[in-house]
């Protein structure tokens, strides 16, 4: 599954974000192979195939990775070979959730306050998830906010610049984002707003040459939406979904 190349290059960064136990995982190639194999399938974790070791390695090391952040720190290491703050792109989609990513642990409260803790509800487009994501100009993700499926975006826009590692010149969004409070907010700090009004709302300036731009981000979920678990939300807890997430972000920054 991964190439000499490709683990050459992913190995060293894998080694410096996971958790040092006593005994280190065995044969963590193969096992990263496995998981990559599960999530770019949208397979369930017994199919994964026996070349690639025990199936219940990779679910538990995934599982445990996503909990304590790997996957996190993993898309953070890939990033300090540069990100590009000209032009960074906030958006969000909604993936729909398996029937299997319900029953998650309630851990008290109540099922509202469970599907509100584990980033899955009710939206126009049925059972799922929201997913938020900031991207800098190559079109590469920088990091991620995750939310019930009828929660809005806008609440996720300043968490997610909070995530940058400067100031960009431009912050580039639909108008979901629309807000002359968030546009003022963005003024504050030194970046340039180019978010188009809605028709409700007094014209705001968003160059066209700025805001063609934003197909960028749109590509982006493309490409992340090839792999299969991202596409449809397979698991049952909002650390490994996010988990999920990362990991493809981070391939896609060393494609």
């Amino acid at each position: 599954m991964l190439s000499d190349a490709q683990w050459a290059v992913l190995e060293p960064l894998v080694e410096a974000c996971r958790p040092k136990a006593k005994t280190p995982p065995q044969d963590l190639r193969r096992t990263l192979s496995a998981i990559l194999w599960r999530h770019q399938n949208g397979a369930k974790w017994r199919a994964i195939p026996q070349d690639l070791g025990p199936w219940w390695r990779a679910a538990q090391i995934f599982i445990r990775w996503s909990r304590g952040g790997v996957w996190e720190r993993l898309l953070a290491l890939v990033q300090e070979r540069g990100v590009q703050l000209g032009m960074v792109f906030l958006d969000g989609t909604n993936m729909r959730a398996h029937q299997k990513a319900a029953g998650a642990a309630k851990k008290g409260g109540s099922a509202a306050e469970r599907d509100d803790r584990e980033a899955v509800g009710r939206s126009r487009g049925g059972y799922g998830t929201k997913a938020c994501v900031i991207a800098d100009g190559a079109g590469r993700a920088i990091a991620f906010r995750i939310a019930p499926g009828q929660a809005h975006e806008l609440p996720h826009a300043l968490p997610l610049l909070g995530r940058l590692p400067g100031i960009p010149q431009w912050v580039v969004a639909d108008r979901g984002y629309s807000s002359q409070r968030f546009r003022q907010q963005l003024r504050e700090v030194g970046a340039t707003p180019a978010i188009p009004s809605k028709s409700n709302e007094a014209p705001e300036r968003c160059p066209d040459w700025i805001y063609t731009n934003r197909n960028v981000v749109e590509r982006l979920w493309a490409r992340l939406k090839e792999w299969r678990a991202v596409a449809t939300r397979y698991e049952k807890t909002a650390s490994s979904f996010t988990g999920g997430l990362c990991l493809a972000a981070a391939l896609d920054h060393l494609r």
